[in-house]
Formats: C-alpha cells, sequence, structure tokens
C-alpha cells in the first residue's frame, strides 16, 4: 500500500470529506500509526566505520562540510541530526530531481526522482562525515527497506546517499560492504549511493516538524523514539536542545 504522511499535518486534512471517508481515514490512521506493530524498531547497535572504510583527515579541516541523506519521512532524519553534536544545520528537502518538481505536492505523486532528504551542515573538528554515517545506518532509519519506510511508500522514500566529493562516495560505499560483510542487519543494505546535483530545500512548514510537533501521531510514533535511540546509543554525540533552522 502506498501511504503518504502528508495527513498528519493538520492543515492537510480537508473538512469536506465525506462521513465514511473520514471514518475510513480512522480505521487506517489507528491501524498504521497507533499499532505498536506499526512503530520504527528498536535502533540496531552497529560497528563504527573501520580504519580502512574512513578517508584519510586532511591535514586542515574545513570550518564546515556538508552531508545529503534520504531515508523516509524527512521530519525524523532532520530531528535526529538536529540533536548531534556538531552539526550546524539540518534542512529537510528534496534530492534526486529537478527545480520543477521540488515541491512536496508533486515530489508526493512518487514519478520526480526526488527523495524527501536531509542536508546536514556540520563541523568536522566536533562530528565526523563517518560518525554521522554510522547515526544514519543505526538510528536514522531502517536502511534494508526498499522503497519504503515503514508506512511511507514510494520511491521518494527511499534510502539514499547524495555525495559531494569522491572521498563521500568512497567511505558510503565501503561502510555499506563492511556492514553487510558483517551481516548486522537481517536483510541487505539496499541505500543508493548518488552523486548530488542539487538539493532543494522543503516548504516552511516542514522544516523543524518534530519539535514543533511532537505530540502529532506519526511523530510520536516514528519519530520520537530515534531520539530515544540516538541519546542511548551515542551519548557523547547527543544534545538535548536540537539546532533549528532559522525562521
Amino acid at each position: 500500500m502506498t501511504h503518504n504522511h502528508q495527513t498528519a499535518a493538520p492543515s492537510r486534512i480537508s473538512t469536506a470529506k465525506m462521513p465514511l471517508l473520514a471514518a475510513a481515514v480512522v480505521v487506517i490512521f489507528a491501524t498504521l500509526y497507533l499499532s505498536p506493530t506499526a512503530m520504527a524498531d528498536k535502533a540496531t547497535a552497529i560497528p563504527a566505520p573501520d580504519a580502512q572504510v574512513v578517508a584519510a583527515a586532511p591535514g586542515v579541516l574545513p570550518a564546515e562540510d556538508r552531508i545529503v541523506v534520504a531515508g523516509g519521512c524527512f521530519w525524523g532524519i532532520q530531528a535526529v541530526f538536529q540533536h548531534t553534536r556538531g552539526v550546524l544545520n539540518a534542512v529537510s528537502g528534496y534530492a534526486g530531481g529537478t527545480a520543477s518538481g521540488a515541491d512536496y505536492e508533486t515530489v508526493s505523486s512518487g514519478g520526480t526522482g526526488h527523495a524527501e532528504s536531509v542536508e546536514i551542515t556540520f563541523d568536522p573538528k566536533q562530528v565526523s562525515y563517518a560518525e554521522l554515517l554510522h547515526i544514519y545506518f543505526s538510528v536514522a532509519h531502517d536502511p534494508t527497506q526498499l522503497n519504503r519506510q515503514y508506512p511511507d511508500s514510494g520511491t521518494q522514500y527511499r534510502s539514499a546517499i547524495f555525495y559531494h566529493d569522491p572521498d563521500q562516495k568512497r567511505v558510503a560505499q565501503r561502510y555499506i560492504a563492511q556492514l553487510d560483510a558483517a551481516k548486522v542487519f537481517a536483510r541487505p543494505i539496499v541505500t543508493q549511493i548518488s552523486r548530488l546535483d542539487h538539493f532543494y530545500p522543503a516548504e516552511r512548514y516542514h522544516q523543524n516538524y518534530a519539535t514543533l510537533h511532537p505530540d502529532a501521531g506519526y511523530i510520536a510514533h516514528y519519530d520520537l523514539p530515534k531520539l530515544d535511540n540516538l541519546k542511548t546509543l551515542f551519548p557523547a554525540l547527543y544534545r538535548e536542545q536540537p539546532v533549528l533552522v532559522a525562521p
């Protein structure tokens, strides 16, 4: 079944729906969002990238670097990295398609090539690219789900890393090979690794969504557990106060 999480935003629900349709929506919501079996699994503790995976550190680290990742609804991915020490900004948006298709309604059709993504700007003196990948594969999403993430289905919810340079590509490829060889997941990793052509920030109402709407059913059942897992598995990298996208 294809599921679109946009109905979790209060402004997205039409009051003009017929009573029968409204009842059906309630049933579907209860089944998908409120059932314990539909909740995100507990994060898997996985090994960090080993020495052969990580690129040699440059002599002088830049003041900031970027990584763009995708893995289901961008609300949860953004929240995880907003609570990660060393992250300077985490912006929800779209990557993989063109400018003409980079809006929520169009991306939700599943035919634009875009994935809901998050652009993470970070200070490599505080947190490394490899550490961010460690969090991405263990806490932020399930990298073994193909073109879906829990209730959200479609290529726009695929697992993907969009690299900026050959080093980022190499580290991501080798880390996936390391994890698959170690068989830390029950199924193979399906994360795509693609060159980043352009990142398009999402609409304002999608930014900081998990922080602004912690009581929303989707956030409570799928995204807040990710923050608990981040705090448990990465206590040295977890920060209580998130870094938010500026208004």
